[in-house]
């Protein structure tokens, strides 16, 4: 599947490469050789490691023609230890060189909206909205919200954000789909268990060269914002709704008193939305549309859900189910994030003809 002598070629060549001033002095391409000299070490590193274990295995195999009976029992208990160590190396090396995916290391605009069941939904939208904020933070991630649609009761109809990071969205990709919670409403008097579903987004953040969008591609219309009353009313016209012409999509934003940051904001969502829709055209096979990535928001189009009454929380894509829903919503997604990712890379390494 692969030369280790390129490899090592490579890691010289970069090696040489990261002291030339002229590398250093540009600091895009330093960062990028950087990361790949990094990549290739631990893929060396495992090489070495693999050859020592399979060292050890002929050395033990070795003895074990000679043993008594009571050292072969010990040696082939170490023996069965050293091949599960081999087996698990050699699965790390197959994963490092699976292709890259460039949209991993991307900042993402993520969309949340209310689905089936009313201010239910709403208020499930603010609770997964929190839960990713947690994630955020332990994350050292920067959020920085761009749009959003309150209800009285504390919740969401949809809210958008942008997150900001080192590899936000190779961990925040799976979260795209339908999310549904079981649980009794605060707004629910006779203590019955309701079902609602929330609608999740993830769209790659495009960088500036990435999309371009011409003026005469756009309607922007403004209007007077929206609210609960009191401060949450704006007395000008500072809301914006730019419309993409040649596709139809709409995006709203009023959050900001400045019309400026709401049209600034509101343009950043529409080209996260069109390049992940390029991106979509360009890789049929990998990805749906923006429309089906959202879904209707009805209840059967779940990706998880999040049972409060038992304190648990299922993936349905790998039929993973924790116990830990408390956690889970304080940010503590490590464990899904992690089983989801397993899992992505045992597919990849399935489509390419490799077995589990």
């Amino acid at each position: 599947m692969y030369n280790l002598h390129e490899l090592e070629e490579k890691y010289r060549v970069l090696e040489k490469e990261l002291l030339n001033p002229e590398t250093i002095a540009d600091k895009n391409r330093y960062t990028e050789l950087t990361r790949e000299f990094n990549h290739i070490s631990k893929i060396l590193g495992d090489e070495r490691k693999l050859r020592e274990i399979e060292d050890d295995i002929r050395e033990y195999s070795e003895m074990q023609n000679s043993a008594d009976d009571d050292m072969k029992e010990e040696i082939t208990q170490e023996l069965a230890q050293l091949r599960e160590e081999k087996e698990a190396v050699q699965q790390r090396i197959l994963l490092a060189l699976l292709p890259h995916n460039p949209l991993d290391r991307k900042n993402i605009i993520m969309e949340i909206r209310a689905g089936t069941g009313g201010d239910e939904a709403a208020l499930f939208a603010a609770d997964l909205f929190r839960m990713y904020s947690r994630y955020c933070e332990r994350s050292s991630w920067k959020i920085e919200i761009l749009s959003s649609n309150e209800i009285g009761v504390g919740g969401f109809r949809e809210i958008a954000f942008s997150i900001v990071g080192k590899g936000v969205y190779s961990k925040l990709k799976f979260e795209k789909g339908v999310h549904r919670v079981q649980r009794i409403p605060v707004t629910e008097s006779g203590g019955r268990i309701h079902t609602s579903a929330v609608t999740v987004a993830v769209l790659p953040e495009p960088e500036g060269t990435e999309i371009q969008i011409a003026n005469e591609d756009l309607r922007i219309d403004v209007y007077r914002a929206r609210g609960h009353g009191g401060q949450h009313v704006n007395t000008t016209d500072s809301a914006v709704r730019i419309t993409h012409l040649t596709t139809g999509v709409v995006v709203t934003c009023q959050d900001e008193k400045s019309q400026l940051k709401n049209k600034e904001k509101a343009l950043k969502v529409l080209r996260a939305r069109l390049f992940e829709q390029a991106e979509t055209e360009r890789k049929n096979a990998e990805a749906a549309d923006r429309k089906n990535q959202v879904g209707s928001g009805d209840r059967s189009e779940r990706i998880r859900t999040y049972n409060f009454p038992q304190n648990r929380v299922t993936d349905h894509r790998i039929g993973l189910t924790l116990y830990k829903l408390d956690l889970v919503m304080d940010g503590n997604l490590s464990k899904l994030i992690e089983a989801l990712t397993e899992s992505e890379a045992h597919e990849r390494l399935a489509q390419i003809g490799i077995e589990q």
